[in-house]
């Protein structure tokens, strides 16, 4: 399977940097083709908790693309599984 794959890591994370929990990203690796979400890199704070809204997508069949749509709470960690999804390709908004 060809893929494409967008990375956000948390120290350009505003809530990240303000926690003092700067190390660790989000991944999301989506079909080349069809922006399909295929899965998701989390390592860092509550990983646990960001990974939940990539697999509700993946369940959907949704893309990166429905993920970069979602509106996401600023600042927040949660924004950085949202700029990964943009990443994919190539259009996070901070970084």
């Amino acid at each position: 399977i060809e893929y494409k794959s967008g990375k956000y890591p948390f120290t350009a994370n505003s809530r990240s940097r303000c926690n003092g929990d700067t190390d660790g990203f989000v991944k999301i690796l989506a079909d080349a083709t069809t922006d399909k979400v295929l899965g998701c890199h989390i390592i860092g704070a509550q990983a646990g908790d960001l990974i939940q809204e990539v697999v509700n997508v993946m369940e959907f069949g949704g893309s990166a693309e429905d993920i970069g749509r979602i509106c996401h709470g600023h600042p927040g960690l949660p924004e950085s599984v949202k700029e990964a999804a943009l990443n994919v390709d190539g259009r996070a908004l901070h970084i």
